[in-house]
């Protein structure tokens, strides 16, 4: 079995926080020592697809910097967990925790990829704070993980371990909602989320500015991602006739929403956050009832920049297929920690969780996004906000998420509090 896929036993919580404690080094049949870096994404159920471009990318860059002896004296060694079940049909926090309890239990683990969603950043968050283990998500943005009003339950050793390569909501979905305002001049909007840690955040940040800007919202309802049906919901919204309807959530409940709303509200605008912009919404949900439906990613775009082309090319011959938005912070997420890892090694400091950690922290690297760097709390510096839509190009395949999605802009950032 490849070492990419190995499977570790479960190890008690206090024996994974005791083996925390020391770092032996494993030697490779190189010779060299092992570095291993976990990822944690829902490799199952209804995100699937996008969780497996996002993983795509990390292990481009795992696999260039062994190609490239990038950390001299080192190989690095993937972890790969599935942080989706089949029981929930799609990211699974409880799987995410026991996972992170998994990673631990390696004292060779010095750092990890992931999550995808924040729900599963939610779990796991206070179990890598015990163990200084960081972790840097290309994709998990509510910001209630790195907000420091709530660091005693999602750090609680202090520290920053949780750092992002996208911004958080607290951007996407206020810069949304000035976005639709100034450019689709909406005057009414119904928000629905589908209870996730991720959903519900972001649709209260685009709540909260819609109405702050003169959005009037004509009501909240939330979506449970397990029933099939939300056609009362959706007969509820046409009597109300808003100009747009905003969903934040993931793909689970988000495919059935968005097919169901083109038969009950075909003329309301559609927008949501990056749960919808992504292969697993757009492929789930195809045309006709995807065409018109607008997105956010938490990042620059970077697909069709001309700048990173010979990355997409390398990439598409790589994995067989081209990359989201989310395999380049994925990439550049990897970079950071190989790049922290490697001055470590160059400052003669042992290679240990913490000081990884600190490295990690001081990051100030030039990526395929443009220079990363991270504030006190483990978020991003850059708080660029993309938006999508999704329009029929009729002389490529439908299926082709690349060519039916196009970029439309930044979306204006909306004030801080």
């Amino acid at each position: 079995m490849s070492p990419r896929f190995l499977k570790m036993l479960a190890v008690p919580v206090a024996l994974a926080f005791s083996a925390a404690l020391s770092f032996p080094t494993a030697k490779a049949e190189t010779g060299k020592s092992t570095v291993k870096i976990g990822i944690t994404l829902p490799l199952t159920g209804a995100d699937a697809d996008d969780a497996t471009l996002i993983k795509d990318g990390a292990m481009m860059a795992i696999d260039e910097a062994n190609a490239a002896g990038s950390i001299p004296g080192y190989t690095i060694e993937p972890v790969i967990y599935d942080n989706g079940t089949a029981t929930a049909g799609q990211y699974d926090p409880a799987q995410a925790a026991t996972n992170t309890k998994k990673l631990i239990a390696d004292p060779v683990v010095v750092a990890n990829i992931g999550p995808q969603m924040s729900g599963d950043g939610k779990a796991m968050s206070p179990i890598l704070s015990e163990a200084d283990l960081a972790t840097i998500t290309p994709s998990s943005t509510n910001p209630d993980i790195t907000d420091p009003r709530m660091a005693m339950q999602f750090r609680p050793k202090g520290r920053a371990v949780y750092f992002r390569t996208v911004t958080t909501d607290a951007y996407q979905g206020p810069n949304m909602a000035n976005w639709v305002k100034e450019k689709l001049h909406v005057k009414s909007v119904y928000v629905l989320d589908d209870g996730g840690a991720y959903g519900v955040g972001i649709a209260d940040a685009f709540q909260k500015q819609a109405a702050k800007i003169g959005i009037k919202v004509l009501g909240r309802d939330q979506l449970n991602p397990r029933d099939p049906d939300y056609t009362t919901i959706l007969t509820k919204i046409k009597a109300l006739n808003p100009d747009m309807l905003y969903y934040g959530g993931v793909a689970q409940a988000g495919v059935k929403l968005a097919k169901q709303a083109y038969d009950i509200i075909p003329n309301v605008i559609k927008a949501g956050g990056d749960g919808v912009q992504g292969a697993s919404f757009f492929k789930g949900v195809g045309f006709p009832a995807v065409q018109g439906w607008y997105s956010t990613n938490a990042g620059p775009e970077l697909v069709r920049d001309p700048k990173t082309q010979a990355w997409v090319k390398r990439f598409t011959e790589a994995y067989g297929r081209g990359p989201s938005d989310y395999s380049f912070t994925a990439y550049d997420a990897t970079l950071v920690v190989i790049d922290a890892v490697k001055r470590v090694v160059e400052a003669k400091q042992p290679v240990t969780r913490d000081t990884v950690r600190d490295a990690i922290q001081s990051t100030k690297l030039m990526t395929l996004q443009g220079e990363v760097a991270f504030d006190k709390n483990g978020d991003i510096v850059n708080k660029v906000v993309s938006v999508y839509e999704y329009k029929r190009d009729q002389s490529k395949p439908e299926d082709d998420y690349d060519a039916n999605q196009i970029y439309v802009g930044v979306a204006p950032e909306a004030p801080q509090a």
